[in-house]
């Protein structure tokens, strides 16, 4: 009867524990790896989150610092409008608000029939018969509105008849005009009693002032669609 060697099954027993154990090792070590590495995502996913709050309430706070700014200089800026306009005398010697002042002497819109309305009185009231008023309505070409708005230019030519006195009286009335007129050129022909005048002059209106209100969309690092800025335009009122 033939002898079985029990060494081999010993040694092919052994065998086959160690490799279930290199098996599990193996295992182990790659669930390790793979925990590690989702670890490392997350946590620099958490870092890149932490980085954008960070920025979203630095840019936040700092909005609402200037908001209340705003909103301090607003009421002081009010408060003084108020005294301004009530003032019981207006800053040309008048019973007008100074806001209708103001407005009168620097129109927010290149308005030229009301400016002709304005020089007609002028001429009449110095006793000067009216024989032309021209210049361009432009209003439609002009600016209107500006976030730094400056004077513009409204250039006009009068011409008219009257008496040499009459004259002088208009040209002295155009300079005290609350409204600012810049005379670049005077002709006149006649005698004392009978004189043809042409003015030629400019005025001014200012452009609204336009506010731009910028609304920011704050995107993650690493984003591939860029900050996103609108500019919302509005006018202010007078």
């Amino acid at each position: 009867m033939a002898k079985i060697n029990t060494n081999n099954f010993k040694l092919s027993s052994k065998r086959i524990q160690i490799e279930k154990s290199n098996t599990k090792v193996l295992i182990y070590l790659s669930v390790a790896v793979v925990a590690l590495v989702f670890s490392l995502v997350a946590t620099q996913a958490l870092w890149k989150q932490f980085q954008y709050q960070g920025k979203v309430l630095s840019l936040r706070n700092k909005a609402n610092d200037q908001l209340d700014k705003n909103i301090k200089t607003a009421a002081q800026l009010q408060a003084q409008y108020v005294v301004f306009d009530t003032s019981s005398e207006s800053i040309i010697g008048t019973n007008e608000p100074n806001s209708k002042v103001v407005l009168n002497a620097l129109p927010s819109k290149y308005d030229f029939p009301a400016l002709a309305t304005s020089l007609e009185n002028l001429m009449n009231t110095s006793g000067v018969g009216i024989s032309s008023i021209t210049g361009t309505d432009d209003q439609l070409n002009a600016e209107q509105t500006s976030t730094s708005p400056a004077p513009k230019e409204i250039p006009f030519t009068i011409a008219g008849k009257g008496s040499y006195a009459s004259i002088q009286t208009l040209i002295n009335n155009i300079e005290k005009s609350t409204r600012p007129i810049k005379i670049n050129k005077i002709t006149y022909k006649g005698t004392d009693g009978a004189m043809d005048v042409n003015i030629e002059a400019i005025t001014y209106y200012q452009p609204l002032k336009k506010l731009d209100l910028e609304k920011k969309v704050i995107k993650p690092e690493g984003s591939n669609t860029k900050t996103k800025t609108e500019t919302t335009t509005s006018e202010a009122k007078n």
